[in-house]
């Protein structure tokens, strides 16, 4: 049995991020899912889960899910040494940094499991679509941000960047990774835009990789691939 933990799915789906979760159960045979709300005690907290997710929120409910998680952050950070899975996107990778700095100087204070810091630009929203490598694979997908990251991820990114930015402007290695914790910028549907990673994530956690509509999936990131790798298509959004 596989145990997935969505981590207060009524406030962090801000972009449909919950599909990553029910896409990636729809794939394993033996699964149980545990939509963990924010009056719930995580199950993490007690036992060893094989998959942990927490998607896009709010720039409000970023406060209330550090609150939340803040009793638990070395359960959290027991669970990474242990090789969990574990998939934040999104917003959602700024609560395992040190702090986010709002617009008027002042910090929240995060889960200071991650070294780096978030500052906040809320008159200016940052779009871009991102195509990038992980290890042998291409990785695409969106940002959509009204904040900026700043640290030194050179030795533990997510994504090399070909086309839009890493944590910031002025870098091109995005998110990070951390034994099997994989915490990103990349918001929505990351797994099902990317069948590959979906099948490596599910290696990991030791189960057959076969996926759902396995075939159209792999068509339509084909398709997806193909037109980000096109600059005269993509140029106005990298």
């Amino acid at each position: 049995m596989i145990n997935i933990e969505m981590l207060y799915p009524e406030i962090c789906n801000l972009y449909g991020d919950y599909a990553n979760a029910k896409y990636l159960a729809s794939c394993i045979k033996d699964v149980k899912v545990i939509n963990t709300n924010l009056t719930n005690k995580p199950k993490f907290a007690t036992e060893d889960v094989d998959f942990l997710y927490l998607g896009s929120m709010t720039e409000r409910d970023q406060e209330i899910v550090i609150e939340k998680l803040l009793p638990y952050k070395d359960r959290i950070k027991d669970l990474i040494k242990k090789n969990k899975v574990i998939l934040f996107t999104g917003n959602a990778v700024e609560i395992l940094g040190n702090y986010i700095e709002k617009d008027d100087g002042t910090k929240i204070k995060a889960l200071g499991i991650l070294n780096f810091y978030a500052k906040r630009q809320m008159l200016n929203r940052v779009n871009s679509l991102i195509l990038g490598t992980f290890e042998d694979m291409k990785i695409v997908g969106f940002k959509s941000q009204f904040t900026l990251a700043y640290g030194d991820n050179s030795k533990n990114y997510f994504v090399k960047i070909e086309r839009g930015f890493g944590l910031n402007k002025e870098t091109d290695l995005e998110g990070f990774r951390k034994k099997n914790l994989f915490a990103t910028y990349l918001l929505g549907p990351l797994l099902p835009l990317n069948p590959k990673f979906t099948k490596y994530i599910l290696r990991l956690l030791k189960v057959d990789d076969s996926l759902k509509f396995e075939e159209e999936a792999m068509t339509a990131y084909d398709a997806r691939l193909a037109e980000f790798e096109d600059r005269q298509k993509c140029k106005r959004l990298c």
